[in-house]
């Protein structure tokens, strides 16, 4: 299927309910599991299906995105293989920026239509999972399908902030919701495997992963009024054509929120991870830098994920993601806690400068870190103490956030010497 399919990626809206991560940069490239960026995960799927002229679509902080794709997709001269940013431009017809999912797809059809392409793969930015898409495809067209759409069991609680839908015995897609009221849900369930039903998971949600036939989609777009996949295309295309569901049961999350993303990235740390980073079949590629080995003194590690040239002489660390070139001071510790490191060293002249007013890049000595997630680029002093938890209510300032009782240090902050929250 490779040479059959294009892969359009949505980079995601504003992202504000992942804020304050997506303040300075979209949300494909926030970091994730310490050296990885979320638009890693889908790019990745495509390419260990094969699937290898891929368009990522944003419009919302996109420098860091461009540099990330730039300086890490990179294929030969004598490949047709690539990964491009389209980012939302503004032409002489049409002043609008991208308003929903269908109208990002629709306002960049003319770059898509320059490719030769039987099937239409169509992605979100911010989702963590890994699937076989040639499997799907394959479905797709054995079915003879108008559009498949990549579904998910789902529990009762879950249900309400997806698309919910129900099919035939043939898995053809007769009824669909967009995020149903918990009242409406008893008339939603469907037909699930027996390990699915156990776990109460009897809800089909989509995905936001679909299978479009070119020539349909090039229809489709010329209807300008309808702006979104989930809430307009698909139920007007289950009611007009053959729209099948491709059942899906491995790990899948979406990385909508703080919550989702913190627990997401700790989840990375458990003795068998329902994301697995080590699987030679399924690798996750990402820029390739020239790091040195983390070096580590005098620390007790448990459950702890660590990234390529960390320098670090804590006391302990616990249940946490440490991300590239983290600087970790002694007597620290850190538990339940993501830090996505730095992007740079420090020089020794310019470490010795800030030594004495804890203004040195990294996390200082003698610091207690629990519930939080720390950005790039964070100056932590010595005897800082964050303790996050429920017991915290919502805030916003400055320096961090606090978002369902995770604390979310920002980019670039600096917390001086004694420093509580």
């Amino acid at each position: 299927m490779k040479k059959r399919t294009l892969a359009i990626i949505l980079g995601g809206g504003q992202g504000s309910r992942l804020s304050p991560l997506t303040e300075n940069r979209s949300k494909p490239a926030v970091p994730i599991a310490g050296k990885y960026r979320l638009v890693d995960i889908p790019i990745s799927n495509c390419l260990n299906s094969d699937i290898d002229r891929i368009f990522v679509l944003t419009q919302f902080n996109s420098a860091s995105l461009n540099k990330h794709i730039k300086n890490t997709y990179q294929f030969g001269h004598f490949s047709d293989a690539f990964v491009d940013i389209i980012a939302a431009e503004q032409t002489p017809d049409n002043k609008n920026w991208f308003q929903g999912t269908a109208d990002a797809v629709r306002q960049c059809m003319h770059h898509f239509m320059n490719y030769d392409f039987e099937y239409a793969l169509i992605l979100s930015g911010d989702q963590l999972y890994q699937m076989d898409f040639n499997e799907m495809i394959e479905a797709h067209a054995k079915a003879k399908a108008d559009i498949t759409i990549a579904t998910l069991p789902v529990i009762a609680k879950e249900a309400p902030e997806f698309g919910i839908l129900k099919t035939d015995s043939k898995s053809i897609i007769k009824e669909f919701i967009e995020k149903p009221a918990p009242e409406l849900l008893p008339d939603w369930t469907s037909q699930v495997s027996e390990e699915m039903q156990s776990e109460g998971k009897i809800y089909l949600a989509s995905m936001g992963i679909y299978v479009f036939n070119r020539d349909l989609l090039i229809k489709l777009m010329k209807d300008h009024e309808t702006q979104d996949f989930g809430r307009e295309i698909i139920p007007q295309a289950i009611k007009n054509g053959k729209v099948l569901s491709f059942p899906y049961e491995g790990y899948w999350t979406d990385i909508g929120n703080i919550d989702s993303f913190y627990e997401a990235n700790l989840g990375l740390t458990d003795d068998i991870p329902k994301f697995n980073l080590f699987d030679n079949s399924k690798i996750v590629y990402t820029r390739a830098r020239l790091l040195p080995p983390s070096k580590i003194s005098g620390t007790t590690l448990e459950k702890t994920v660590i990234s390529d040239g960390c320098i670090i002489h804590a006391s302990r660390i616990e249940h946490s993601v440490i991300g590239i070139r983290a600087r970790i001071g002694k007597g620290t510790t850190i538990v339940n806690s993501y830090i996505m490191g730095n992007d740079y060293y420090q020089n020794l002249g310019e470490i010795d400068k800030d030594y004495n007013n804890g203004k040195v890049m990294g996390i200082g000595e003698r610091c207690y870190l629990n519930y939080c997630i720390v950005d790039k680029n964070v100056h932590i002093g010595n005897d800082v103490r964050v303790n996050g938890g429920l017991h915290l209510p919502d805030s916003n300032n400055e320096l961090y956030s606090v978002k369902d009782g995770v604390v979310v240090i920002k980019k670039g902050a600096v917390l001086p010497n004694g420093y509580v929250i």
